[in-house]
């Protein structure tokens, strides 16, 4: 929302009060009656020193959810040295507290975050001279910081590809062989994995069978997807089979790369860990929750 040019109320909770989101029995009630959803007075929340936060809150359950959510973008090359590695991190938080209460979240490992960029309610000079994020909430969810991790040596590779793909000159007939295991998960399963590469064009079709999972591979298009689902350590899920090539067509110039996607629960690859959160300005003791999750972000693994 502008006033004269200038940005006067970007928090979505005083937009939210200002004008109210449409629901069904609104529209109804606004077509019978001729109102509208722009609010009659000017949010609580507008003239305090805290204008993200609306007063006058009130739970029954008081509770503070914070999620790390970590995305992790790769290249590895042939040999499975990492090429370049980077995490994005966020930390989105969902609290519902009644008043106003004003929260310290402090980490085991600060220094890990470079590049960080927070939500307004952060005291910046707190941050700066201690390393603990202090803050009055907004109400509701909201993004509390994100952050970016690239230091090369600090960035943790948490699954792996063998990979045997090979043309021949004279033949047509192609080999395919991957297998896909985990790697630096401190013991945490990788779920949701589903493996995607684009074949050369000189590939008519393949023939493949999934120790776990489903395949598809689309002629049209030349897109491999393996469906794979969890890894288990024990028993490491692979793709083996062979691929039918163009009669009298030269073998491809490369090989293909291969795509992943992934996630791991209860684990934020960058290592990062909450320490405490701890709430002063309010008599009650809330019931307070951390998650952590990292997917994979563009994860790229060449042949």
């Amino acid at each position: 929302m502008l006033d004269n040019g200038f940005p006067l109320a970007t928090e979505s909770n005083i937009l939210k009060e200002l004008i109210k989101p449409p629901t069904i029995l609104r529209t109804v009630v606004n077509t019978i009656t001729g109102s509208t959803n722009v609010g009659d007075q000017l949010p609580t929340g507008q003239l305090s020193v805290v204008p993200w936060r609306r007063t006058g809150v009130k739970y029954t359950n008081n509770e503070a959810y914070f999620d790390v959510i970590e995305e992790i973008d790769a290249i590895i090359d042939k040999s499975g040295s990492t090429i370049t590695a980077e995490i994005q991190g966020v930390i989105d938080a969902c609290v519902k507290l009644t008043g106003m209460p004003d929260l310290t979240l402090s980490f085991m490992n600060p220094r890990l975050l470079d590049d960080v960029s927070f939500h307004p309610c952060v005291r910046f000079k707190r941050w700066e001279s201690e390393r603990i994020l202090s803050f009055i909430p907004p109400d509701g969810n909201f993004r509390l910081l994100s952050y970016h991790v690239s230091a090369q040596n600090l960035v943790a590779i948490p699954v792996y590809v063998k990979h045997n793909i090979s043309f021949r000159d004279s033949s047509s007939l192609g080999r395919f062989e991957i297998t896909v295991g985990p790697k630096q998960t401190m013991g945490k399963t990788v779920e949701g994995v589903i493996v995607t590469s684009q074949m050369p064009k000189g590939v008519l079709n393949m023939s493949l069978t999934p120790s776990q999972g489903t395949h598809t591979f689309d002629p049209v298009t030349k897109m491999l997807s393996w469906d794979v689902g969890k890894i288990n350590p024990q028993k490491l899920p692979s793709l083996k089979g062979t691929m039918s090539l163009q009669a009298g067509a030269s073998k491809p110039d490369e090989n293909p790369t291969i795509n992943l996607q992934f996630k791991i629960q209860q684990l934020a690859i960058s290592g990062l860990k909450v320490n405490r959160l701890d709430m002063y300005g309010e008599k009650y003791k809330p019931f307070k929750g951390i998650k952590y999750m990292t997917k994979a972000g563009k994860f790229q693994v060449r042949t």
